[in-house]
């Protein structure tokens, strides 16, 4: 890094030293409950310090006095997160008596963000930032390039070891932290490349004209990220599997009272809203007043042109889903003082950001719809298809959720457990009347209820709405959960008060169709019933794939190493039978307990959600109507799929 390649100007340079730094509290309590802070200890929070870093950063690109950050992966486990911004300053804090650096990095909630002249808008986790990341690492060293001078240092479990250093003379100008996560507070230190890639790649489309620098010295990787256009070069990307509906992408940018507002927005064929929102970077996936003024926006600006078309003779009530059916949107928001609901930052409460929202995009909207009457009158036939076909699923969705007691209309083909308490129940979904009614015999009857479904289920990705709530198979799995959608006005709503399963169990065999099965009904809980996977409902059974027997002794094999231990201890292959399970019909109704149905035995995968951005766009893939990304998806993984022979 050189002087060339820095953009810092005069505005505002001289005016962030150490008065700009405010101090909240220290940081022993983070050491104590990481997952307060940062979520969880495991690869999540791992990677959050991460981001901590490197928001810090992208604030000062936010400020006008950076515009490139390189990210280093170590092969020892250390993180370095290098910019060309004004450095932390180094001088002596008055109120605390020690340098500013040392109070940044020491003290919840400390740093420039809390002063206007210093940050007009930034992102970091409540304040706690940087100080977080020092506190949970083992070892942390600090180095700032300012004014000409190099300065550093260096940390242990977040309490520094010696005052601030004068290293000497520099061309160069930033911040450079280098540290290692504390091994004794996370679960494990190992960095995974893609989620650190993808995050890059996602704030160099929210930062256009920000170099972003990836180098992992563990397999000699090194990747850049840099958008000249920002959002609208974002929104292809994550609409590349739909047809689009309009021909123009529509690109709307604006600021009022200090907030910055950009949206990109395109309808598609399908029959999908999808909403991407920012606040300050983070992305805001629980939605908040930004995404309200977004609605309603565009429910009030289309509305005005519909009331009058000819083709509403017979008067369609609208709703506000029949607005944002087949649209994709990107939401970029920069606040100055956002307020967020719950400790992770997913979803905005500013008032006054609604509104602002709502008037930036209600004109542009407007415009665009006056300058292009060809993608209007393809909009406004896709809103009215999309009125038309909910009608038709709220007669087929009545059906799911009579008002008669949820006895009288549950699925004949459900074998219901004896016990009423839900948390003591669970329930499996099992592929085929065969394997079902083997389950039926395995099961305890007390507390286990089993549901055969009739081979493969509906892809929801693909169909309208009603066809998915006239699907009998489907029918049946709501009506056994007890779940219910929500109103006419509400259809996104999944009512789960009445929930007859603490646990709902996947279990299919284990051949590709048995995985296709069981990706078929994942994407109809993400898509339709999506607070069962977020409330830890989910699971998925894993029944053996061999039996090896040698005499009278035999043992279950889950996969091919397991399979040849098992062997190696039984002294070799002669004399042994090894049967290669199938299917779960294969087995008997002792075997399928044994194996997979007995709570002290059996092994069960929790399906969680860790990524929405990225599962929404794994099941676009995997189960929409475009061949040519699936047939990328299935080329670059085939690698790690097993042929089942």
């Amino acid at each position: 890094m050189d002087k060339k390649d820095k953009t810092n100007t005069t505005k505002n340079y001289n005016t962030y030293t150490a008065d700009s730094i405010q101090s909240l509290e220290g940081i022993e309590h983070i050491r104590l409950r990481p997952s307060m802070y940062i979520g969880d200890i495991g690869t999540r929070g791992l990677h959050h310090l991460v981001y901590e870093v490197i928001d810090n950063s992208v604030d000062e690109s936010l400020a006008g006095f950076c515009n490139k950050i390189w990210v280093t992966i170590h092969k020892n486990g250390f993180i370095t997160v290098l910019d060309n911004g004004r450095g932390i300053p180094i001088d002596i804090h008055k109120k605390e008596g020690k340098s500013a650096l040392e109070v940044v990095m020491t003290k919840i909630g400390a740093g420039g963000k809390f002063d206007k002249n210093s940050y007009k808008v930034s992102g970091g986790l409540h304040g706690v930032g940087v100080s977080c990341v020092n506190a949970l690492s083992e070892k942390l060293v600090v180095t700032i390039y300012r004014n000409g001078k190099i300065y550093q240092q260096e940390y242990f479990k977040g309490k520094a070891l010696y005052s601030v250093k004068y290293l000497g003379k520099t061309n160069m100008q930033g911040t450079k932290i280098y540290y290692l996560a504390d091994h004794s507070i996370f679960n494990s230190i190992i960095y995974n490349y893609e989620i650190l890639s993808n995050r890059l790649k996602e704030l160099s489309f929210l930062n256009k004209g920000l170099y972003l620098f990836l180098i992992d010295e563990r397999k000699n990787i090194k990747e850049h990220f840099f958008s000249k256009n920002g959002l609208k070069e974002y929104l292809p990307i994550l609409d590349k599997n739909h047809h689009p509906l309009t021909k123009k992408i529509l690109f709307i940018e604006g600021e009022k009272d200090n907030t910055i507002v950009e949206v990109a927005m395109q309808y598609n064929t399908s029959f999908k809203e999808k909403i991407y929102s920012y606040v300050n970077n983070i992305n805001t996936y629980e939605g908040g007043t930004h995404i309200s003024g977004f609605r309603r926006a565009l429910t009030r600006t289309l509305k005005k042109y519909i009331d009058g078309y000819s083709v509403l003779s017979n008067k369609i009530e609208l709703t506000g889903d029949d607005f944002r059916e087949g649209i994709t949107v990107i939401i970029s928001v920069r606040v100055m003082e956002p307020q967020f609901e719950g400790q992770t930052k997913t979803k905005l409460s500013n008032h006054e950001v609604g509104g602002i929202v709502d008037k930036i995009v209600g004109e542009s909207l407007y415009n665009f719809l006056e300058e292009n009457p060809s993608d209007r009158k393809k909009i406004i036939d896709k809103i009215i298809l999309s009125a038309k076909a909910r009608q038709a699923a709220k007669k087929a969705r009545e059906l799911i959720q009579k008002k008669t007691p949820i006895s009288s209309i549950l699925p004949g083909k459900l074998a219901d457990c004896s016990f009423n308490n839900p948390e003591n129940c669970e329930i499996y979904l099992v592929e085929g009347d065969s394997a079902g009614g083997t389950a039926k015999q395995g099961r305890d009857r007390s507390f286990q209820a089993i549901l055969p479904l009739r081979g493969k289920i509906l892809n929801v990705e693909k169909a309208m709405q009603y066809k998915i709530f006239e699907n009998e198979e489907i029918k049946n799995i709501f009506t056994s959960l007890g779940v219910s959608i929500g109103t006419e006005e509400d259809q996104k709503t999944l009512n789960i008060k009445k929930l007859r399963y603490n646990k709902i169990i996947i279990m299919t065999d284990a051949d590709i169709d048995g995985s296709h099965i069981s990706t078929l009904i994942l994407t109809l809980f993400f898509r339709y019933m999506k607070p069962l996977i977020e409330k830890g409902h989910i699971y998925i059974a894993t029944p053996p794939l061999y039996l090896i027997r040698k005499g009278n002794h035999y043992q279950y094999a889950w996969n091919d190493q397991e399979r040849e231990r098992i062997i190696h201890q039984l002294g070799g292959r002669k004399s042994i039978n090894i049967q290669r399970y199938k299917g779960l019909g294969e087995m008997n109704a002792d075997q399928l307990w044994e194996t997979t149905m007995n709570p002290k035995k059996r092994t069960l995968r929790k399906v969680n959600i860790d990524n929405y951005s990225e599962a929404d766009k794994i099941f676009s893939v995997l189960m929409g109507d475009e061949v040519p990304p699936r047939r990328n998806f299935i080329e670059k993984n085939a690698i790690h799929a097993k042929i089942d022979i």
